[in-house]
């Protein structure tokens, strides 16, 4: 859009600013894809995968399988939260919100992360009482039901990996699967070690490993979902080489009051005011820093605000938001 200023020095101010407003382009993609063949198999695999190995946990007296079961019980949760958000995201601007929605998807990365957190706890608890009283493990039933426990990960992670990279919420969705067929395959081994030694021990021992293997899966996903919760620079975004790109476009002379932050877990945001005592090439200007924006540090969503130096910026400041 184009502010005029008409002031009584008789010269005329323009003020341009840019907005992603036009849909269509190449590269241009609003929203994730919904991934929601791979949420709606990924939730009745896991759930009726939980009853199972539950109560094959509790026949075969099986710390692991029940601390697979319950961390698997977390994944469907996570599942249910992570899908919920992509379908938020699609929803459109409303005059309250005005970004849609898609931050919730932000929200359901965080809350994943936190559930993951509360099943480590409790398996935790759980093993380390083990200890003190090891009961006599059913190794057989162990390495079957965990045997199938990796197949169905396995395979739900893999529906996911294609988004793993590019939207956090997705990732969270494919760690949790990932950490679960991992776990599983644990379980696996802790199930032949029972049968040939008889150590009863063994089991809950694997499952503070498998409490370390989903802190280490989930340590990312937290730091990263907390990061976007507070409008953290995305990562994979150099907001010291946006800067520079910006300050470097012609007749620009400063850059200030620059912000980047992410409007979901898979797009980005960004407004700043241009400092062009000379003035730009109009419109072009504003296209031309948009479309280099998205390709360059798939920013999509960028405002541009040009000034022309005649008057003091109040958010010019560095200390000021």
């Amino acid at each position: 859009m184009t502010h005029q200023h008409d002031d009584n020095d008789g010269h005329d101010h323009s003020g341009l600013a840019g907005g992603d407003h036009k849909h269509g382009r190449p590269g241009h993609a609003h929203a994730p894809a919904s991934f929601g063949k791979a949420f709606a198999v990924g939730i009745i695999l896991n759930t009726i995968f939980v009853v199972v190995e539950a109560g094959y946990g509790l026949y075969a007296n099986s710390m692991a399988l029940l601390a697979d079961a319950g961390h698997n019980l977390s994944d469907v949760l996570g599942l249910v939260v992570a899908w919920i958000a992509v379908m938020l995201g699609k929803r459109l601007p409303t005059p309250k919100y005005t970004y849609g929605l898609g931050a919730s998807s932000i929200l359901a990365a965080l809350a994943n992360a936190m559930l993951l957190l509360v099943a480590v706890g409790a398996i935790a608890w759980e093993a380390i009482g083990r200890f003190s009283d090891p009961a006599p493990v059913a190794g057989l039933t162990v390495i079957i039901v965990a045997g199938i426990g990796i197949l169905i990960n396995g395979v739900t992670a893999y529906l996911f990996s294609s988004g793993s990279k590019g939207d956090l919420n997705i990732r969270g969705a494919y760690l949790h699967m990932a950490a679960d067929a991992a776990v599983s395959a644990g379980v696996v081994v802790a199930g032949l070690l029972i049968l040939k030694t008889g150590w009863a021990w063994i089991d809950p021992a694997v499952s503070l490993v498998i409490v370390v293997v989903i802190l280490w899966s989930t340590w990312g996903l937290l730091k990263g979902s907390v990061a976007m919760s507070l409008n953290a620079v995305p990562d994979g975004i150099d907001a010291a080489g946006v800067r520079d790109y910006l300050a470097g476009l012609p007749g620009v002379s400063d850059v200030h009051d620059l912000h980047i932050w992410p409007m979901s877990t898979s797009e980005t945001a960004l407004t700043v005011h241009l400092v062009a005592p000379d003035g730009t090439s109009g419109d072009q200007f504003i296209v031309d820093a948009r479309t280099e924006l998205l390709e360059r540090y798939r920013i999509h969503h960028a405002t541009l605000q040009v000034e022309y130096g005649w008057m003091d910026c109040t958010l010019a400041p560095t200390n000021v938001v």
